[in-house]
């Protein structure tokens, strides 16, 4: 979360605290809360959401506000039979408890069907480019018990080829997206810019074209590139790639040199490439913008309880608004 989100949130507590505190806590003529005291609910819940987003995943605040919403909605249903159904003064039990089906759908939604996520960089060009705003199946590769993410029920197995939104493993709370080059047990090489998977050659053909794109690179600032557009077959897809010719196959200076299972990859000193062989319940991701993505080549191999789902489609665009509703392959 940005210093800019944290700062935003932290107001929105501050501001929600105060218009509790000078709010009228008794209903109104009408049987409504005064519109203080709502508005002060309101920012308080967003913001304890993104103050606690710090220091905890989305879905675990999720899960929290889910219990506590619903312990609440429990307490005050049984109150409410109590009552005969008459409304009672309890403002926090009343307010609180109408939160609960909103954030259990929003939960159940996000957890075990599908979640929304933004491409933050250039390394999947052409397929996909920033701004692209994507939706992720969450049940592709199994339904996963929150938080712990380990596999409850199997409904499918991850394929070469597969565009997979991941936790970064170097910070689990940043999402990244990359495309399933590596399978367990496979033999990785890419070496003068030729990808190898277990000692085959994996045919690409040269389109003859050159496309141009603008990207921001931090301390450079708009940096323009002339990229090759290249078609792959790589398991039963057939996708679109760029390579840089002048950029070299790894830059041996980016590679970390304390990731899990480091010594299950070789990399060559002239930066020509590398070899890796991928351990069980890992995989090896690359960008399908071989030459300009940080991935598995820098930081090493992705475990299966990182995995968050497959990319499906693209829902949103709004510098290219032809981009909606295109499949990812």
């Amino acid at each position: 979360m940005s210093s800019t989100m944290i700062i935003g949130a932290g107001i929105l507590l501050v501001v929600g605290i105060v218009l509790f505190i000078v709010s009228n806590k008794e209903r109104e003529q009408n049987g409504e809360w005064s519109t203080k005291l709502q508005w002060g609910y309101l920012m308080i819940l967003i913001g304890l959401f993104g103050l606690l987003s710090i220091i905890m995943s989305f879905t675990a605040v999720l899960l929290l506000f889910v219990l506590i919403t619903g312990v609440t909605w429990f307490i005050h249903r049984r109150s409410r039979k109590k009552n005969d159904n008459q409304l009672d003064n309890n403002h926090f039990t009343d307010y609180m408890s109408g939160f609960f089906p909103i954030i259990l759908v929003v939960f159940v939604l996000r957890t075990f069907i599908a979640e929304p996520f933004q491409i933050p960089s250039s390394s999947m060009r052409p397929g996909l480019i920033p701004g692209d705003f994507i939706l992720v199946n969450k049940f592709s590769y199994g339904i996963r018990v929150p938080i712990l993410n380990n596999v409850l029920i199997p409904t499918g197995k991850v394929q070469r080829g597969d565009v997979i939104v991941f936790n970064y493993p170097e910070n689990p709370k940043i999402n990244y997206i990359k495309r399933v080059v590596g399978l367990p047990g496979d033999t990785i090489e890419y070496k003068d810019k030729v990808l190898t998977i277990n000692n085959e050659r994996i045919n690409d053909l040269d389109t003859n074209k050159v496309i141009s794109y603008t990207d921001l690179i931090p301390k450079y600032g708009a940096l323009t590139f002339e990229a090759k557009l290249l078609t792959e077959q790589l398991g039963n897809k057939k996708i679109e790639i760029f390579q840089l010719p002048q950029q070299p196959a790894v830059l041996l200076q980016n590679i970390f040199s304390n990731f899990p299972n480091r010594e299950m990859c070789t990399y060559y000193p002239d930066g020509s490439g590398f070899n890796c062989k991928v351990p069980e319940g890992k995989y090896f991701m690359m960008g399908d913008n071989r030459d300009n993505s940080e991935d598995s080549r820098y930081w090493g191999f992705v475990d299966d309880k990182l995995l968050v789902g497959k990319a499906f489609l693209i829902w949103l665009n709004l510098g290219d608004m032809k981009r909606i509703g295109s499949s990812i392959d």
